[in-house]
């Protein structure tokens, strides 16, 4: 694991935080989660409010334990190969650039959702950037075969990516198990796709 310094150091930052959230109360929720814009929404969240930093900030913090433990599971697992491909400057570009990309989708949807009367509600979670991870390891390693936890059978990489892409977004047009942030997962996968279609510092 020496050949991959960025994703040891995702791993135990996301660990530091969540103990430090554990220590804090709701400190750290309240300045580090991505909360709505509110640029049409009634103020309902009180003093809660959006600052640009949390666009980053969030992807460090996680809601429970179980969060924390598929999020960083998911990073080691499909983020080890990728950075040992692309280098630790590289990977880290891409890793940072999905979460953003994830962040900001997800801002633009909650704000569609108070103009329409929904609520919106913070977002935590490395969850954008490890979904970037999984449709760039689907795209460079397409054969490489993974086993699913239910059922317990092996599956392409590729065609577990379409997949899950096609379960996140039927989940976020019918809101269906709320309180995750499917579009935030959507947006991650977008901007990995468009960078890897994009970007030739990328192989």
């Amino acid at each position: 694991m020496r050949d991959t310094p960025v994703v040891i150091s995702l791993l135990i930052l996301c660990v530091l935080a969540f103990l430090a959230e554990l220590a804090s109360s709701h400190a750290l929720i309240e300045w580090f989660a991505l909360w709505p814009l509110e640029l049409f929404g009634s103020g309902s969240l009180g003093d809660f409010q959006f600052h640009s930093w949390q666009i980053v900030t969030y992807a460090f913090l996680h809601g429970s334990v179980p969060h924390l433990v598929l999020n960083l599971y998911a990073l080691w697992m499909f983020g080890v190969p990728l950075e040992r491909r692309w280098g630790g400057q590289r990977f880290a570009a891409f890793f940072f650039a999905c979460v953003i990309g994830a962040a900001l989708v997800h801002l633009a949807v909650a704000e569609f959702a108070l103009a329409n009367g929904d609520s919106a509600y913070p977002v935590v979670g490395a969850s954008g950037g490890v979904f970037g991870l999984l449709l760039a390891f689907g795209m460079r390693y397409p054969n490489a075969r993974l086993i699913l936890l239910f059922p317990p059978i092996p599956i392409k990489a590729l065609w577990f990516v379409i997949g899950y892409g096609v379960v996140e977004l039927v989940a976020g047009v019918t809101g269906t198990a709320t309180g995750i942030a499917h579009f935030a997962h959507l947006g991650g996968m977008l901007t990995a796709f468009l960078l890897l279609k994009g970007a030739s510092w990328l192989p």
